[in-house]
């Protein structure tokens, strides 16, 4: 069902939309888990290390199509929180056009790129063609990716964060299934979990696809929504693009620093990728409140209601300190057993010291990252996502900068140090941005 959130308490609302999509994003988590244990249990460490190493070049070219499709979302959270139900089919039905013109750009672009790229990330020569084969395989079912995101943010927007978590759920169980079927019974390796991952989330689509329509009338399109809108196209571009740009941005940091990890050869990029998993899953709660902060502002900001935006960015901002300290915990007593999930081989020692540091020094800063994630979301709620993309260009300068320093001088440890600094530097950026115009929300409508 839909949810209004113009009328209640600000943070039960916003933890209660935030809950199904934490477990939503902690099972989404659950396939590149799957992915990553399935592969360094049975295919071996380099196996590992080929997945490891495609991540921040998947993430830069995919991501930027996954931000078009969260920042279409805001247009639509904004006719709901209007009560303008046309407006809301015209904007869904824009998006799905956009959405298939995008995934057949980010196909053909990701294929064609995949080696070239790969070898001007100095991936180590042992792990290139698994590498290859793990991208080609996403590339080639990327519709399938950013169609399930278009529809989950979609159903985000008018207020409905269980569903696409229900399906999810299924989609997770078979993934795990085929992950087992793909790599050990017909002996696929890496490509093998990709192939997985794609069916799965196409299967988990179609099935949002499908309830949506009988159980949300509001969402049916009918015929005349698909009618070209130009102005609606333009506006969806606007709000989405930035965010879009934020996401490849973020993603050519971690690629950056990719790069510099491949140097240290493939034992440390196993180690990096076990470590990115476990962090990745403990970052969750605070991208999950972020995503409910953003369809909460944006509905209170079709409502006008800018006293009640003010509040949930307030409350937002304990309760996002609160499960950052909880994932610190986690880091500091569970980190090791976590981690030795993903590794196996002679080398696990060496690798799980070296996934232990790096979550151990970056997980200090977890807060910070947290307030990034709750003044970015309120902005992009109000439709100002290009602030959002300024601070994710300052935040890949930072961490660019600093991922030539400190590597040098602390070795690996001084990937993790880089990433803190540039959340310190963002941060900061939105922190003060969001403080000088919050007594001015009026200005931010559009």
């Amino acid at each position: 069902m839909t949810k209004d959130m113009t009328k209640g308490s600000p943070s039960k609302l916003i933890i209660l939309f935030a809950i199904p999509m934490l477990l939503g994003n902690i099972f989404q988590q659950f396939y590149s888990m799957i992915d990553a244990m399935v592969v360094g249990k049975y295919v071996g460490p380099t196996a590992l290390a080929a997945v490891g190493a495609t991540g921040s070049f998947l993430f830069t070219i995919i991501g930027f199509a996954m931000g078009l499709t969260a920042g279409f979302s805001i247009t639509v959270s904004h006719k709901f929180g209007a009560g303008d139900y046309d407006g809301v089919r015209k904007a869904m039905a824009m998006s799905n056009i956009l959405a298939l013109a995008i995934s057949v750009v980010v196909t053909i672009l990701g294929t064609l790129t995949t080696r070239p790229v790969l070898k001007l990330m100095n991936t180590p020569s042992d792990i290139m063609d698994n590498s290859v084969a793990y991208l080609q395989v996403s590339f080639f079912g990327v519709i399938a990716i950013i169609f399930y995101n278009l529809i989950s943010a979609i159903l985000r927007a008018v207020g409905d964060s269980k569903t696409p978590l229900y399906f999810l759920i299924v989609a997770s169980i078979l993934n795990v299934g085929l992950d087992l079927l793909f790599v050990l019974s017909f002996n696929m390796g890496v490509a093998g979990v990709a192939y997985a991952t794609v069916i799965a989330q196409g299967i988990s689509y179609l099935l949002c696809l499908v309830y949506m329509y009988f159980k949300h009338p509001i969402l049916r399109l009918k015929k005349g929504d698909w009618r070209i809108d130009t102005q609606m196209i333009v506006e969806l571009i606007r709000i989405g693009l930035p965010t879009a740009f934020q996401n490849s941005v973020t993603g050519l940091g971690i690629l950056i620093l990719q790069v510099i990890i491949n140097g240290f050869g493939s034992t440390v990029v196993a180690a990096y990728t076990a470590a990115s998993r476990v962090q990745q899953l403990c970052h969750q709660p605070m991208f999950s409140l972020g995503l409910a902060l953003t369809t909460y502002v944006a509905q209170n900001l079709g409502a006008r209601e800018f006293g009640r935006i003010k509040d949930g960015v307030k409350k937002s901002i304990i309760i996002v300190v609160t499960t950052a300290v909880i994932g610190m915990s986690v880091i500091f007593f569970l980190g090791p057993v976590l981690t030795s999930l993903f590794i196996s081989g002679d080398k696990s020692a060496e690798m799980a010291k070296y996934a232990r540091e790096y979550l151990l020094i970056s997980s200090t800063l977890y807060a910070v990252l947290g307030l990034l994630i709750v003044y970015g979301s309120a902005l992009r709620g109000l439709g100002n996502s290009m602030v959002s993309m300024i601070s994710g260009f300052l935040e890949l300068g930072i961490r660019l900068g600093m991922s030539f320093i400190f590597p040098v001088i602390l070795g690996f440890n001084g990937i993790a140090v880089a990433d803190i600094l540039a959340w310190v530097g963002a941060g900061v950026f939105l922190c003060i941005y969001y403080y000088k115009n919050v007594k001015n929300l009026e200005s931010f409508r559009r």
